[in-house]
């Protein structure tokens, strides 16, 4: 506890942290951009290979999910493969991209956890420009990391079904969670529960905010509320409404890119293992508990000198076991346990969890269905996925990092 101390009448309080990981710390920021547009909602940073001209051959990459408005520098880094998985050498994108004749455009938003249809308006706004800016006949590359796959797909569908033109040739999505993202009902539970015992909002209102609730097959508002089997209201509202639209724009090739394992190989994390464990004698969450996906999957204790509220545990029934799942993996847990320990020792021996399973991100299977979400992907026919086109990694790697084996096939299928 390092200088701390802990009593009745002066409590320490736990510092907030980013419930969905956390923004990239650049290694350097972004270089200045050879034009910025700026739209409602959001903005575009254009990285032109000739900057006496417009663009010639436009890739956007829209930018994924997190709380507040977009990091042009994080932006930067994303696109130059860096992360936090220190094992997993990244790839140089946006140079390769540019020294390969393509112009980069990054599109971000004021505020990355709003509806998704509203930062669809921004990307629309962002399409619109290329192709109105674009010098010669080569096609748009459109697409985005995790959430900004699902921003382009709608913004595209959108597009085409008011009849406008958005001379997009391919359509990606890297790491997107078009059958839904994970993020495990224990988490949301400690974030509930630090805003119900101490006034520690910002978890809780990340995993509440309406981009979270699109994305998130599973969700919970507090920390009493019953998982249910039926994705969030706000979910529901996107998918149909895409559905309605056509589902998957009609005019690109459409590309799907998954950063989890392809063979259905599991994250190394027994079913029921404590995932996280307060142990700090006088950490004022001492006996707190967070386990794998299973029955019983978290215990929480607020220890108080006087009137300590009653430990709530926390149940779900007849969920898979997707903290295991081949997919994008996510630090959850180990940022959460450096968070904690910031008051007293935590224990947590498995740090990294499952967030988009590998058949979400190319739309292949049903991840509510144990016997599809750790389906090997690349045993089943391609016409089995929503998608043209789509690959996995050869191993479960970090979510949406930008890799070799990743970077190249994509830029194979860019217009020429």
């Amino acid at each position: 506890m390092a200088g701390r101390s802990w009593t009745g009448k002066a409590e320490p309080i736990v510092q907030a942290w980013n419930i969905l990981g956390t923004d990239l710390t650049p290694s350097q920021g972004a270089p200045g951009p050879d034009q910025r547009w700026d739209f409602d909602g959001g903005f575009a940073l254009v990285y032109l290979t000739n900057s006496r001209f417009g663009p010639t051959r436009p890739v956007i990459f829209a930018d994924g999910f997190d709380a507040g408005p977009s990091d042009p520098d994080a932006m930067w880094a994303h696109v130059q493969g860096e992360g936090e998985d220190t094992a997993q050498p990244g790839f140089r994108l946006a140079e390769v991209l540019r020294a390969s004749g393509h112009d980069l455009i990054m599109l971000g938003y004021h505020e990355r956890s709003a509806p998704i249809q509203d930062n669809a308006q921004v990307a629309i706004d962002c399409v619109a420009r290329a192709t109105h800016n674009k010098i010669g006949d080569t096609p748009l590359a459109v697409g985005g990391f995790s959430m900004g796959g699902l921003v382009t797909r709608y913004a595209l569908l959108k597009m085409e079904k008011q009849r406008r033109q958005h001379q997009t040739a391919v359509y990606f999505s890297w790491d997107s969670p078009h059958r839904g993202a994970w993020i495990p009902i224990s988490l949301q539970a400690l974030a509930h529960y630090l805003k119900d015992q101490d006034g520690i909002a910002q978890m809780s209102d990340h995993v509440n905010s309406p981009a979270a609730r699109q994305m998130l097959r599973w969700h919970i508002e507090t920390v009493d509320d019953d998982h249910g089997t039926e994705p969030d209201s706000l979910r529901r509202e996107l998918l149909s409404e895409m559905e309605q639209m056509g589902t998957w724009p009609s005019g690109p090739r459409l590309l799907g890119l998954a950063s989890g394992s392809g063979d259905g190989t599991r994250l190394p994390i027994p079913t029921g293992t404590e995932m996280l464990k307060v142990t700090g004698l006088l950490h004022p969450y001492r006996t707190t508990t967070l386990y794998a996906q299973t029955r019983l999957v978290a215990h929480l204790k607020r220890q108080r000198v006087t009137d300590p509220p009653p430990p709530v545990d926390k149940r779900t029934n007849g969920l898979p076991e997707l903290d295991s799942a081949p997919g994008g993996r996510l630090r959850s847990f180990g940022i959460a346990r450096n968070a904690l320990a910031q008051l007293g020792a935590v224990e947590s021996d498995h740090e990294w969890v499952d967030f988009v399973p590998t058949v979400s991100a190319v739309a292949i299977g049903d991840i509510d269905q144990p016997d599809e979400l750790f389906t090997p992907v690349n045993s089943l026919p391609p016409e089995n996925s929503e998608l043209d086109g789509f690959t996995w990694a050869s191993q479960n790697q970090e979510h949406s990092r930008v890799t070799t084996e990743l970077a190249e096939w994509l830029l194979d299928r860019l217009p020429k």
